[in-house]
């Protein structure tokens, strides 16, 4: 395995920047996700990694060793693509060896590494099979296979699981999950579900727009994310946000909502001048409610079984989520009130960026 340093990296397509100025480094035997919408330059980036794409500026650096220049063939990486790009007229086995024959490697070599690739993703049964024949899980493990098969410095995944449907993604979710812990190998893997994110990677790396918004562990982002876009994308049900002004305040800092209530948020004295525009944020699973506080109207109750999602609107007819353990006896029309005292709030300047303590 090997470790990955980018610095500077950016890529343009004509007068189209898709990736700017990117600073990462992968440590060896770490799990790093790219995360982010469609079109923010993940999978742009990981093509750059991996030496299908040319970096327009910048240095890609794998073991220490510069590598923009080197083919991607030479790179010693392995990637897994969103399509799963078998072979439809070969049998599984085939598929897996194809490509250690190519480079003429000792059959009796290729076959031990096919029957250890076959046996870590327990798809030992299918070798005699045709892609067609297979699952969309198991065409999957097949494809992860073909590059474990190859034992490269860093294996790449771009979208393994997009094409799966909500049940056979929880279940390869896991398997991509025990594969890494049986393997202990380099992966960088690129998504834009931030569940996969925050389930699988030792660090998250945040595109927006092909800038990186935030590098963290997953609940580092969760818990004291940088900007508003990274705490709107990190977590589900998204983030609520309600737009207001900094007032005057004693103690803190003193907001008043669209809607006309006032909030103090006592460990922000001086962070935010009094007049600007500011977002306040909070999270449904940490919204308290009490007997008095911010009026929420409830639109829409939905009864999850272990969790009841609340969707509410303020008087300003912002909407707020709200969701709450269990089975809650609420219904739509009634009026609920936040104590915004006792949830965790966080404030964010009118350009996006995270307000703190000064």
């Amino acid at each position: 395995m090997t470790d990955l340093s980018l610095r500077g990296v950016s890529k343009s397509f004509g007068h189209v920047k898709a990736v700017h100025d990117v600073d990462l480094d992968v440590e060896d035997g770490e799990f790093v996700v790219l995360v982010g919408p469609s079109g923010c330059g993940k999978s742009t980036l990981l093509r750059i990694i991996a030496g299908l794409e040319k970096a327009t500026s910048g240095e890609i650096r794998l073991g220490g060793k510069l590598v923009n220049d080197m083919p991607a063939a030479d790179r010693g990486l392995a990637m897994v693509f969103q399509s799963y790009a078998l072979y439809p007229h070969m049998s599984v086995r085939d598929n897996l060896a194809f490509g250690l024959e190519n480079v003429r490697m000792p059959r009796a070599e290729i076959a031990e590494r096919v029957a250890e690739a076959a046996r870590m993703l327990r798809i030992e049964e299918l070798l005699q099979r045709k892609p067609r024949q297979l699952s969309g899980g198991q065409r999957q493990r097949v494809a992860i296979g073909r590059a474990l098969v190859r034992r490269p410095g860093i294996f790449l995944l771009d979208e393994p699981l997009s094409n799966l449907d909500a049940e056979l993604r929880v279940a390869m979710r896991a398997e991509v999950a025990s594969l890494r812990q049986r393997i202990a190998g380099t992966m960088i893997y690129v998504t834009h579900d931030q569940v996969e994110a925050m389930t699988l990677a030792d660090r998250i790396v945040v595109l927006n727009a092909g800038r990186v918004e935030q590098i963290g562990a997953p609940l580092e982002l969760f818990n004291d994310p940088a900007s508003r876009f990274v705490a709107g994308f990190i977590g589900s049900p998204r983030m609520n946000f309600l737009e207001a002004e900094a007032m005057e305040a004693g103690q803190g800092i003193a907001v008043r909502l669209a809607s006309g209530e006032m909030i103090r948020i006592p460990a922000l004295d001086g962070a935010v001048a009094v007049g600007n525009r500011v977002s306040v944020g909070f999270r449904p699973q940490q919204a308290r409610l009490a007997a008095e506080g911010l009026p929420l109207e409830v639109a829409q109750v939905e009864q999850l079984g272990t969790e009841t999602i609340l969707h509410c609107r303020t008087k300003a007819a912002e909407p707020v989520v709200i969701a709450q353990y269990g089975q809650a006896a609420i219904k739509a029309g009634d009026t609920l009130h936040l104590d915004t005292a006792a949830t965790p709030l966080l404030l964010f300047a009118e350009d996006g960026k995270r307000l703190a303590a000064p």
